[in-house]
């Protein structure tokens, strides 16, 4: 039904950007990185942002930028950080029947 809304996505890449060129270096000398499958898909998947589009799985796109984060921060995965939740506070989803703050805006 909205297929013909979409809009067409086009990525135009500048292959001598530093950037793609050490991630195209990288990528051949081991072909299995998940660390530059990651690195690539940020890329995409930011360029899509900033482009207006929104995401097909915004949780795996916040779980790669918390690998980078942990990636640049040198923290091991293999520490179990114990990450407690209690301060935050309830999700949404969890209030019960309340609307949320975002569809009264809409």
């Amino acid at each position: 039904m909205g297929s013909y809304m979409s809009s067409k996505k086009t990525l135009e890449i500048n292959p001598d950007n530093v950037i793609m060129c050490e991630l195209r270096k990288r990528a051949e000398a081991d072909k299995s990185d998940k660390t530059v499958k990651d690195l690539v898909l940020l890329l995409f998947e930011t360029s899509l942002l900033t482009s207006g589009f929104s995401l097909d799985e915004p949780h795996s796109f916040g779980g790669r930028i918390h690998r980078m984060v942990k990636l640049g921060l040198s923290i091991d995965d293999s520490l179990d950080l114990d990450e407690d939740d209690g301060d935050l506070p309830p999700l949404e989803e969890d209030l019960g029947g309340e609307q949320s703050r975002m569809e009264e805006v809409d």
